[in-house]
């Protein structure tokens, strides 16, 4: 991928809608021109056209060659619907090289939200706040695209996460089986990500864990600093990156084994995503994701 694609780019534009489109005719244009074709961009067959179809998934390639109008009949058929949950606590606003932690889920969001838009799925999402739950229903129109970007724009990460009490508003929710992309890092008092992530499993919904970590934290690089804060806590402890950084290593290597462990044993397919790479792998294992979802 482009280094102009890279994420701390894009973010900079603080335009969603933008980064976002940017992102995914980067993505495509690099899948056109390996000739790799991910789960959902292919098509099983043409058929001809009928009175009705809608002209988006008309093939003029096609028509040139031929003078006969085909549809490109399983982009019209492969269609889910992708719900996304963010993370909104205040752990979420921890930065890395001047990118938080929540612009980074806005901006993945967003990307990831305009494939699927383009893939024809119908796009919903769930932001996970101390205040709450705040529900955006799935649709798949142009408009409602952006009111999703507004609604990204809006989150204001604060507190802890949402507390279990609000999940009932999920289960309440439609009964249509989708494919559910849960943005967090993970970080909790009391096992409140995995109540959630197991309230989607009681609705059978299909579920990917992006869980968002800054390189600085994976690296423990924290040189210069005598404190660090919980940020959600506010708890304070006094370190030396130095001395602590072997203990630091394990016990991050141990979270994360427990973490991987935890969506194991949930079903739930899991992506451990740093702040600092690119977004074209993760792109296409949303689109694996999402092939799954409609198998």
């Amino acid at each position: 991928m482009s280094h102009l694609l890279h994420p701390k780019n894009l973010i900079a534009i603080r335009n969603l809608a933008l980064a976002a489109r940017t992102t995914i005719d980067g993505f495509m244009a690099g899948i056109n021109k390996s000739k790799v074709k991910g789960p959902g961009l292919e098509f099983s067959q043409y058929r001809s056209y009928q009175a009705g179809d809608d002209l988006r998934w008309m093939d003029w390639k096609m028509y040139a060659r031929s003078d006969r109008y085909y549809i490109r009949e399983s982009e019209i058929e492969t269609s889910v619907s992708v719900r996304f949950v963010m993370d909104a606590s205040a752990s979420m606003l921890h930065e890395d090289d001047g990118i938080s932690k929540i612009d980074y889920a806005r901006y993945i969001i967003a990307s990831l939200a305009w494939l699927a838009h383009l893939q024809g799925d119908s796009v919903g999402m769930y932001v996970c706040g101390e205040n709450g739950l705040y529900a955006l229903p799935s649709r798949n129109d142009h408009q409602h695209m952006w009111r999703l970007y507004h609604q990204l724009e809006q989150v204001a990460p604060g507190g802890k996460m949402t507390n279990p009490v609000h999940f009932k508003e999920i289960l309440a929710g439609s009964n249509r089986r989708e494919l559910v992309m849960v943005v967090t890092d993970l970080y909790q008092e009391s096992d409140e990500i995995y109540r959630l992530l197991d309230t989607f499993s009681t609705l059978k919904h299909e579920v990917m864990v992006l869980h968002i970590m800054g390189a600085n934290e994976m690296q423990l690089r924290y040189e210069g600093y005598a404190t660090l804060e919980d940020l959600e806590t506010g708890a304070v402890m006094d370190i030396n990156a130095n001395q602590l950084r072997k203990e630091y290593d394990a016990r991050l290597q141990e979270w994360l084994s427990a973490a991987r462990m935890a969506m194991l044993d949930r079903n739930i397919a899991y992506r451990l995503v740093v702040m600092d790479e690119p977004v074209d792998q993760l792109l296409r294992d949303f689109l694996k994701q999402r092939n799954r979802t409609k198998a």
